[in-house]
């Protein structure tokens, strides 16, 4: 079984801040973890025309315990979880980093949103290099996501997708794990990656028909496959089933998660190219910004 002893939840007291903490808290009672509040305050310039020429504005002592009193806020003193906190100055994505480092932290947990286009770059690179340099497990919490629940456990459905690497496998222990504890429903996803229209009707319609039977070959080979990922001790514990479909991977991920009304999203992060590495994996990339609920993201 997974443990999580120390949650790290960067917030930035916009208005979704309250639904970020409410989801590390209600995931910190149900594993008994204590959880580091962090705000990292912007390196401000005294003159913003000329930055590099001039020394930014010190965060002084009273505005750390001005800023220190507002976290205390976003827990109430009745929650039943031991609450840290913590403000520093620097780059976010930089501090978040450090920070989960020195804890050390099992999970991140943060909100994907911006309330302007230029904020939503800022925030989504922030986020971006946190899901690829992370050295735990990220929770990335959507704007559209569900209120967090405070009655434990928080997710009950949970939608594991698997391309069979490392770092899927290892999402996938941790998705048993907490679909074990939760009794949680918990659906094993595998997607044959075949691009535009071959996707729909490749069965039917594609040629020559020796290509088809290789496919047709290849696709048992990832069906039996799935069914052994799964040991047999598992279906005591929770509800497992595994699923196959064919098509664009974060498509059917997110059209998966949208039917089975997922709460939870559990995949691994890893990138194949300069461009996957550079955008920390196209499918992570679009299920992350597009998905309705949480999404936690495991790395090797």
């Amino acid at each position: 079984m997974i443990e999580l002893k120390r949650i790290l939840c960067p917030i930035d007291f916009s208005d979704f801040s309250q639904r970020t903490v409410d989801h590390a808290v209600a995931i910190a009672r149900w594993y008994e973890s204590t959880v580091t509040l962090l705000y990292v305050r912007a390196l401000v310039p005294i003159a913003p025309a000329v930055p590099e020429m001039l020394p930014a504005m010190a965060l002084t002592a009273e505005d750390r315990d001005e800023l220190i009193a507002a976290l205390a806020r976003f827990v109430p003193a009745d929650a039943g979880v031991a609450i840290e906190r913590d403000v520093v100055e620097g780059h976010a994505a930089t501090e978040i980093l450090a920070h989960a480092k020195a804890l050390p932290s099992d999970l991140v947990i943060l909100g994907t949103h911006g309330r302007s286009g230029f904020e939503r770059l800022l925030l989504g690179s922030v986020t971006e290099r946190v899901l690829r340099k992370a050295p735990c497990p990220v929770l990335s919490v959507p704007r559209q996501a569900d209120d967090a629940t405070p009655v434990a456990p928080l997710f009950k459905r949970i939608l594991c997708a698997v391309d069979f690497s490392d770092c899927s496998m290892r999402a996938l222990d941790y998705a048993v794990s907490m679909a074990q504890e939760a009794d949680a429903c918990l659906t094993v996803l595998h997607v044959f990656d075949l691009e535009g229209a071959m996707s729909e009707h490749w069965r039917d319609r594609l040629t020559p028909p020796s290509l088809r039977k290789e496919l047709e070959t290849l696709e048992n080979e990832r069906r039996d496959r799935l069914a052994r990922t799964i040991p047999a001790s598992v279906g005591s514990y929770c509800d497992v089933e595994t699923l196959m479909t064919s098509g664009t991977p974060y498509r059917e991920i997110l059209r998966v998660a949208g039917e089975k009304q997922s709460e939870l999203i559990v995949m691994g992060v890893h990138g194949r190219n300069a461009a996957d590495i550079l955008f920390f994996g196209s499918t992570t990339n679009h299920v992350v910004r597009q998905a309705p609920c949480p999404v936690l993201t495991i790395r090797t």
